[in-house]
C-alpha cells in the first residue's frame, strides 16, 4: 500500500512538472469550447479543454512547422498510395492547419477547401500555427454535415475526403453515422477516397468499422505501431496491388522524409478488411437514430 501511494505521488508530481513548464500563450472562450494555446519547449499545442490538457488536437516544431508531430497526420498520407496528384482536397475539422498546409505544399495547385465549424478554431490556426490561406486554401465556417448537403445539391466533387472533426472528446455524433457516410460518399469524385482519422482503442470501434461497411465496402485500416489512433481509408475503386504500392512508395518516399513521413512503413501497416474482418457479423450500424454516446470508452 505504502509503495502504490509514493508511485501515485511520483506520477502526480511529474504531471504537474509538465503543466508548469508549460506556457499558456493563448486562451480563449469560443462558441463552443475552451481553447488553449500551450508551449513547451519547442512544441505548441492547441487544446480543447482545459480539464483535458494532455489531450491535443495539434501540435507543430516551432523550429521546424513542417515535421509533422502526430502519428495520425503521417498515416492519413497513406491516401497518396491509392490516389495521385489530388485537385479537389476537402478537410472536414481544420485543428491548427497542418493537413491543409503539408497537402497544399506537396500539390500546390489543388483546391482545397477546409471546414471548420468553430471560427475561433481558425484565427487560432492562422495565428499560432502558420495555417496558410491562398486562392486554392480556404477555410469555410460551417458545420461539416451542412458542408457535405450544400456540396452534394451543387454537385460538388472532391477527390479526397478527410475526416478529422473532433468536439475535443471524440467525434461528433452526427458525423458518424450511415446517413453522413452515404452524403459523404455522393460528393466523392470517381477514384477518389475517403481518409477517416478515428481511434483503435474505442468500443465504437466495431461499430464505426460495421457503419463504414456498409457504405463503402471493404476498407482499409491504417494503424500505427502503438494501435491508439487509425485511419480508415475508404470509397476507393480499385484495390492496388503491393507491386503498385511499392512503386508509389519509392515516389512518394524523397517528397514526404522532410516532414518526417515514413511511407514505406506505413505502407507495411495498412490491413485489408477484404483480407477477413475485425468485428462481429452482427454489430450494429450507427445512424441517426443508433449513435450511441454511452459506449464511448477510450
Amino acid at each position: 500500500m505504502h509503495k502504490l501511494k509514493l508511485l501515485f505521488i511520483s506520477i502526480m508530481a511529474l504531471l504537474f512538472s509538465a503543466h508548469s513548464m508549460s506556457n499558456v500563450v493563448h486562451k480563449e472562450r469560443s462558441l463552443y469550447r475552451n481553447l488553449l494555446v500551450e508551449e513547451t519547449g519547442d512544441l505548441r499545442c492547441l487544446k480543447f479543454d482545459e480539464k483535458t490538457r494532455q489531450s491535443s488536437q495539434s501540435c507543430m516544431y516551432i523550429s521546424d512547422p513542417k515535421k509533422l508531430v502526430f502519428n495520425y497526420t503521417k498515416l492519413a498520407f497513406s491516401s497518396l498510395l491509392l490516389i495521385d496528384n489530388p485537385k479537389n482536397v476537402l478537410i472536414i475539422g481544420l485543428g491548427g492547419g497542418t493537413l491543409s498546409n503539408m497537402i497544399h505544399e506537396l500539390y500546390p495547385k489543388a483546391h482545397i477547401e477546409n471546414v471548420e465549424i468553430d471560427p475561433s478554431v481558425i484565427k487560432v490556426a492562422r495565428d499560432y500555427f502558420n495555417f496558410i490561406e491562398t486562392d486554392n486554401v480556404t477555410a469555410k465556417v460551417q458545420d461539416g454535415r451542412i458542408f457535405i448537403k450544400r456540396a452534394a445539391l451543387k454537385s460538388q466533387q472532391f477527390d479526397w475526403i478527410i475526416l478529422d472533426a473532433f468536439n475535443g472528446d471524440y467525434i461528433p455524433e452526427h458525423l458518424l453515422t450511415k446517413e453522413f457516410f452515404e452524403e459523404i460518399k455522393s460528393v466523392l469524385a470517381e477514384g477518389g477516397i475517403v481518409a477517416a482519422n478515428t481511434f483503435s482503442s474505442s468500443k465504437l470501434y466495431e461499430h464505426e468499422s460495421a457503419t463504414y461497411h456498409a457504405v463503402f465496402g471493404d476498407f482499409i485500416n491504417v494503424t500505427a505501431n502503438n494501435n491508439s489512433n487509425r485511419i480508415i481509408l475508404a470509397g476507393y475503386s480499385n484495390i492496388p496491388t503491393e507491386q503498385q504500392i511499392a512503386q508509389r512508395v519509392k515516389q512518394l518516399a524523397p517528397l514526404l522524409a522532410s516532414y518526417d513521413v515514413d511511407i514505406e512503413a506505413i505502407s507495411q501497416r495498412m490491413f485489408f478488411t477484404k483480407d477477413g474482418k475485425d468485428w462481429p457479423s452482427d454489430t450494429k450500424v450507427l445512424t441517426d437514430q443508433y449513435s450511441p454516446a454511452n459506449l464511448l470508452n477510450f
